[in-house]
């Protein structure tokens, strides 16, 4: 059991943490209202995992992102990125497929995503990413690499590979239909991997989109009855819950300033995770996770420019 009040017993290995999945553009809008004629759109760097991986290393912990682009502009465009924000790009491959994108819209509560896929599902099992995850302390993944092939058995692989050598597992359970395929039972797909990881955090959308309308309290105790070892629900302004089964704590969002939602998930992990690095307490991990996360809204696209996680401690009171 992952008790809240202590740290948690991670793994040293001389990567921290491996993020693996999609690496893709955000194209928000300008305004918040999304017009369909004459709207204008910016282009951000985005893909939950790469946006974990690049906050993480900006709050000073050692991270590096798997992820397929095409060699299309778009594709060179996020590698520069990458390579910019100070991550390795050994392990982002390069395939014949057109980068995929995500059309949002700038919002201040949910954004709605259009998405375009080609090259991020095509994410292929190798030797050097083989060799990554056994070198990394934690491995986290989310719900895009498993909803097409061959994506999805390369990070069954890892999965398993990651379990069997002792690594901190975190899944974002972010399931959407429109990233299945018709005729695809993509729900219970994702019920099937809960309980092979450590920690999930959800979103109160992606709860609802796994099991219906149901009470936050609910949707926590439905994610630990599949098996998941700690489950973190995040409530938007709401703040959140998060519980291992037999203690639940309730906290409170810390946003004072809310520009733009994109990636505040991503913000969040980052936080969680580099505290979990740091030794504090799973709920001290936590507390973090929604100061970066805080942070972050201040300002539109996925990934902020965020500062060292002891000025974000200070200006958070944690």
């Amino acid at each position: 059991m992952f008790r809240l009040d202590r740290p948690w017993n991670l793994r040293h290995r001389d990567n921290d943490v491996l993020t693996v999945g999609e690496l893709l553009i955000d194209l928000i809008s300008a305004d918040y209202e999304d017009a369909e004629e004459g709207a204008v759109y910016h282009r951000y760097f985005g893909g939950s995992p790469a946006n974990i991986a690049a906050n993480l290393r900006k709050l000073g912990v050692r991270s590096q992102v798997a992820a397929a682009v095409g060699t299309d502009r778009m594709g060179r465009f996020l590698v520069e990125r990458v390579r910019a924000m100070g991550l390795p790009t050994r392990l982002i491959q390069r395939v014949d497929e057109a980068t995929s994108l995500v059309l949002l819209n700038k919002s201040k509560s949910s954004p709605v995503p259009v998405f375009y896929r080609q090259a991020d599902y095509h994410l292929a099992y190798t030797e050097l990413l083989e060799h990554a995850v056994l070198n990394s302390s934690i491995f986290h993944f989310s719900s895009w690499p498993l909803s097409r092939q061959p994506a999805r058995g390369s990070i069954e692989r890892l999965l398993e590979l990651a379990s069997r050598h002792g690594l901190l597992i975190g899944f974002d359970p972010n399931y959407h239909p429109m990233l299945w395929r018709k005729g695809e039972d993509g729900v219970a797909y994702i019920r099937t991997i809960i309980g092979k990881v450590d920690v999930v955090k959800p979103s109160e959308d992606d709860a609802e989109r796994l099991f219906g309308c149901d009470t936050p309290e609910h949707q926590t105790e439905k994610f630990l009855e599949l098996g998941a070892k700690l489950v973190i629900l995040t409530r938007g302004e709401h703040g959140l819950i998060v519980s291992n089964g037999t203690e639940t704590v309730r906290l409170p969002s810390m946003a004072a300033e809310v520009v733009d939602t994109t990636g505040a998930g991503d913000a969040f992990w980052s936080g969680f995770y580099a505290g979990l690095l740091h030794q504090h307490t799973v709920l001290e991990s936590v507390r973090l996770g929604l100061a970066v996360s805080a942070y972050k809204l201040k300002y539109t696209g996925a990934v902020a420019d965020l500062p060292k996680l002891s000025v974000i401690k200070e200006q958070y009171g944690i």
